[in-house]
């Protein structure tokens, strides 16, 4: 550039261009910066594989939705992940993905289970869902010998269209509830009873209007809050139990950069000792899975995606997730996470199955103990 031979009206036009780009290039550092200071989880994000996949539901397109851990009693080997398929009904699997039992009773999701539920003189593990065929709660009771799901609804409980479900086992009153949501949301809280037939039936017992688009919820029955996944906006958390209000706190809100973009799914708890633990979130959008802990003000910990290995096909665009802390075996020796995968590359959709342990490594790699510390 020679300004020495410019006139001054050229000259000036060129200093102000000169100018403009590098206050466009300021800018333009500034708002990186702003970018990785708002994620702050760049080196959080750490990368597992899948130990398991199980068989596709029986539906195309986007059908798996939801699942839920079911822990044998005495034969932690012999547990069972139980899969939703949205447009057909549930799946029954085995912990090496081999499908045991379909129901096929209707557009069945966001599946959900709790033990020690009386009924007939036993106490049983109550599994529940939303069924949107008729908007009403899918009940079913697992048979230990058996390890089959069999229904036990005493009769159609409609409620608020389903869109997203969980259970709550009150720690106060020892009740059972369901817990459904509306895509418009709207929110139900129904508490289950058994009936002298050895049914199970539901009466409400508490709704209230959040305003937003809903997904996934998950309870917590020790510490008690109410976890309720806002697919633009966040994660919510309310107090379970039936005489709380509406009233909320935020966990976390969506961001473009992360943690938690959009959508925000499913939501699953891991109990650890003590209280210990942590609330995870899958955030669809960026094919990843947020973990915060379970108790506090639930801070934010890491991200981890579910990559390519052992032979299964990487995990994408997830929905629904689950995650139990108990050993269930060599494959499992500290606990299972499930998650849906959008596109299963043996053809239609399916769950992966991931050992805690890999997970557990990545919480207490150094990387991660070095950037909570900074």
């Amino acid at each position: 550039m020679n300004l020495a031979s410019d006139s001054p009206r050229t000259l000036f036009q060129r200093i102000s261009t000169t100018r403009a780009n590098i206050a466009v290039a300021v800018l333009f550092i500034l708002a990186a910066v702003a970018v990785f200071a708002t994620r702050g989880f760049s080196a959080q994000e750490f990368r597992v594989p899948a130990t398991v996949a199980t068989e596709p539901v029986p539906s195309t397109g986007d059908a798996a939705d939801d699942p839920s851990v079911w822990i044998h009693p005495q034969h932690t080997t012999l547990s069972m992940i139980i899969g939703s398929d949205k447009d057909h009904g549930l799946a029954v699997y085995n912990l090496s993905g081999k499908e045991l039992q379909f129901l096929p009773d209707g557009q069945v999701n966001n599946v959900d289970l709790r033990y020690g539920f009386p009924l007939g003189g036993q106490l049983v593990a109550l599994v529940t869902a939303g069924n949107r065929t008729d908007g009403s709660i899918a009940l079913y009771k697992v048979n230990r010998r058996t390890r089959m799901l069999e229904d036990i609804a005493a009769r159609k409980v409609i409620t608020v269209a389903p869109y997203g479900s969980c259970m709550y086992h009150s720690p106060l009153s020892g009740k059972h509830y369901f817990i459904v949501n509306s895509k418009a949301g709207f929110v139900e809280q129904w508490e289950l009873y058994a009936t002298e037939s050895g049914k199970v039936d539901a009466k409400k017992v508490r709704s209230f209007d959040i305003g937003f688009q809903t997904e996934g919820c998950v309870a917590d029955d020790e510490l008690e809050p109410l976890y309720i996944g806002l697919e633009d906006h966040g994660i919510r958390k309310y107090e379970a139990e039936p005489t709380a209000g509406a009233n909320y706190v935020m966990v976390d809100k969506t961001s473009a950069q992360g943690p938690l973009t959009p959508d925000v799914e499913g939501l699953a708890i891991y109990h650890g000792k003590d209280h210990s633990g942590y609330l995870i979130a899958s955030s669809q959008d960026s094919n990843s899975f947020g973990v915060y802990e379970r108790a506090g003000n639930n801070d934010y910990v890491m991200n981890f995606t579910v990559v390519a290995g052992n032979g299964i096909d990487r995990v994408t665009h997830t929905d629904g997730i689950d995650v139990v802390s108990a050993s269930l075996g060599p494959a499992f020796p500290m606990g299972l996470f499930v998650v849906q995968d959008n596109l299963n590359d043996d053809g239609n959709q399916n769950f992966k199955l991931v050992s805690w342990q890999l997970i557990t490594d990545a919480l207490h790699s150094p990387s991660l103990a070095a950037s909570r510390s900074e």
